[in-house]
């Protein structure tokens, strides 16, 4: 398909028969595989939804008509109908296309989307604000099965329906099973429903009941009646209950059905519930028969789905093996994930000891709230969660856990830049909200063995609540171990203290190297637990030098740095102090390596920003 200005796409559509829309999708999926097979990204909600975007951009026009992502794992098509199919591989590169809803990127874009449940929520207030400014536009939230296991759904589906705004919610289904009811004569009833036919009569059978009091009063009999029956037989009473109009489920891969029940749900005034029903990974053998090996992946080969490069051993896969030599040890050790089992390394465990792990599903907060169940009654609970998700669960982590001094433990993955998946999954914030929490502790480990280590000592030696954060990926150069120490110094210098935590010390220690080729002695000091920090021995360092540079891919506000400064004037040391962070803002998505370095993160970075305070730049 040729470049197309997204001005011309709605009307493009619009012309289009269904043959030719269908051909669309064909076109639609192949190029997703090829410029997902070179960027990485996500790949099987995708294929999943091709259809289902096709048909809505038939319908809808999202130059004006708000449509809200659910995560927004499923948006390249509708990014590639929008104007931007010739940039799809840029994706998730540095520079291109974000891997997620974006509106700086594109009018068509309404809500920016990377964690999940809110869409609802996000809907309903767009379509109040709508009744309140006076405009005109219709508002869809396209949320998938997966989010339901989100309580904020369930928040957002409440006030929804009990609004009465125009506003459609289509449930994209792809394997979660809703109801248990849902059989062959569920099937027939919800397929009859949807015929134009049987919409029409309804209609007109509405109209001639409401004509006349008699035929008023027999309509209210007849229509409790068949509500009765099709709650007992259809899948869709809960939405019902809500205040729903309900719709479905329809086959989320027949494009006509589609396009004709969306024009129908578009032209109700009140809240309506769309369930469509797809095949994660549709149209792509590896993808159809392992989607969740291609929800999210790296380059591979678009002929075989095989990684183009294998990956080696990473943080994730240290913790899981980790955790289940602990539990080994101690039967009263479990593990807990928030929807996540695979990217949090915990596979093995769930083979291992299935009794003793848990999947709440997309549900941190109720994740901490069990844990901390689970600890006032003995047992180790120890919940694996990437840093940015884990921001949801903040008032959990107070109230239920540090409030009681609870010995809940917190694998905390995807600490610091994560990279491809851009600003809303950077986990920087964690190093400056855990730090707020009483009693909390939290280790840094720059190593798969001082993972390991942190590890134990976390679960089965600390008390109250504990934090193990780690980065995606793999070990830098540093692969030793600090030992049991809050704080070590791994170089003696005179001339600049150099500190940081965590795999940024890799970047460090490169440039303290760097800076002894030009005749400066940097003392490199290594922070192993940041929460409470330990600061005699950077305090001593500087004493010496009279310089600190704190190098940590984490938030300016509430940085380890900004402590650290805090307590050298406490302590009445005068020194000259660089921080050197995240800033205030948010990060842009692009390869580690790049972020880091536009940031002055990488080794050449802190050796610039050294060498300028020493006065020598």
């Amino acid at each position: 398909m040729t470049k197309r200005d997204d001005n011309q796409i709605k009307p493009l559509l619009e012309g289009m028969d269904d043959q030719e829309a269908t051909a669309l999708c064909a076109k639609l999926r192949h190029d997703l595989v090829e410029s997902v097979s070179q960027t990485g990204g996500h790949l099987a909600s995708n294929l999943g939804a091709v259809e289902l975007t096709v048909a809505i951009h038939r319908v809808f026009d999202t130059r004006k008509d708000r449509l809200v992502f659910d995560v927004g794992h499923q948006c390249y098509p509708h990014k590639m109908l929008t104007g931007r199919w010739e940039a799809m591989h840029t994706m998730r590169q540095y520079g291109g296309l974000s891997g997620f809803p974006k509106p700086g990127e594109s009018v068509h874009d309404a809500f920016i989307a990377g964690h999940a449940s809110n869409s609802v929520a996000v809907a309903l207030g767009m379509a109040r604000a709508r009744r309140l400014t006076g405009e005109d536009y219709k508002v869809i939230a396209l949320i998938g099965d997966g989010a339901l296991t989100g309580g904020l759904a369930y928040e957002g589906l409440s006030n929804a329906g009990e609004c009465g705004e125009q506003l459609l919610v289509i449930l994209n289904d792809n394997g979660m099973s809703i109801t248990p009811n849902v059989g062959g004569v569920a099937d027939h009833l919800a397929r009859q429903r949807l015929r134009p036919q049987y919409r029409a009569f309804k209609k007109h059978y509405q109209d001639f009941m409401a004509a006349t009091p008699p035929g008023r009063a027999a309509y209210k009999v007849i229509h409790k009646i068949k509500q009765a029956l099709k709650q007992s037989l259809l899948p869709c009473s809960m939405f019902e209950n809500m205040g729903f109009r309900y719709l479905g489920p329809v086959d989320g891969h027949n494009l006509t059905e589609l396009t004709d029940i969306l024009r129908y749900a578009r032209d109700l005034n009140e809240p309506v519930l769309l369930h469509v029903k797809t095949v994660k990974g549709k149209g792509f053998l590896p993808a159809e028969e392992n989607p969740d090996a291609f929800h999210g992946v790296t380059p591979f080969d678009p002929i075989t789905g095989k990684a183009k490069k294998a990956g080696g051993d990473n943080f994730s896969a240290v913790f899981g093996r980790t955790l289940i030599r602990l539990a080994q040890e101690d039967r009263r050790v479990c593990a807990i994930t928030a929807a996540m089992v695979s990217g949090t390394g915990l596979e093995g465990f769930a083979r291992t000891f299935p009794e003793r792990f848990f999947d709440v599903g997309i549900a941190e907060g109720c994740a901490v709230s069990m844990a901390a169940g689970m600890a006032k009654e003995g047992a180790v609970p120890v919940f694996a969660v990437y840093s940015t998700f884990l921001q949801r669960s903040y008032d959990m982590l107070v109230h239920d856990v540090a409030l009681s001094g609870l010995h809940v433990v917190l694998g905390v993955d995807r600490a610091g830049l994560v990279g491809e998946d851009g600003e809303t999954h950077h986990g920087v914030f964690d190093v400056a909200y855990l730090d707020t929490i009483p009693h909390m502790t939290v280790l840094a480990p720059a190593s798969f063995v001082e993972l390991e280590e942190m590890l134990e000592r976390a679960v089965l030696r600390l008390t109250g609540p504990v934090a193990v954060r780690y980065p995606r990926g793999g070990e830098g150069i540093y692969k030793s171990s600090s030992g049991e120490e809050p704080t070590t110094v791994l170089c003696q210098g005179q001339d600049i203290t150099l500190v940081s935590y965590g795999t940024e010390i890799n970047q460090v220690l490169e440039a303290a190297s760097q800076l002894e080729t030009r005749g400066v002695q940097a003392e490199v000091v290594k922070l192993n637990q940041i929460t409470p920090i330990e600061p005699q021995k950077v305090i001593q360092s500087v004493s010496k030098t009279g310089v600190l540079l704190v190098a940590e891919d984490s938030a300016a506000h509430g940085c380890v740095g900004q402590r650290l400064a805090v307590m050298l004037e406490a302590s009445g040391v005068s020194a000259k102090v660089v921080l050197i962070n995240c800033g205030e803002g948010f990060v842009r998505h692009g390869k580690t390596e790049l972020l880091k370095t536009e940031l002055f993160l990488d080794g050449d970075g802190i050796t610039k920003r050294a060498w300028e305070v020493l006065g020598r730049g």
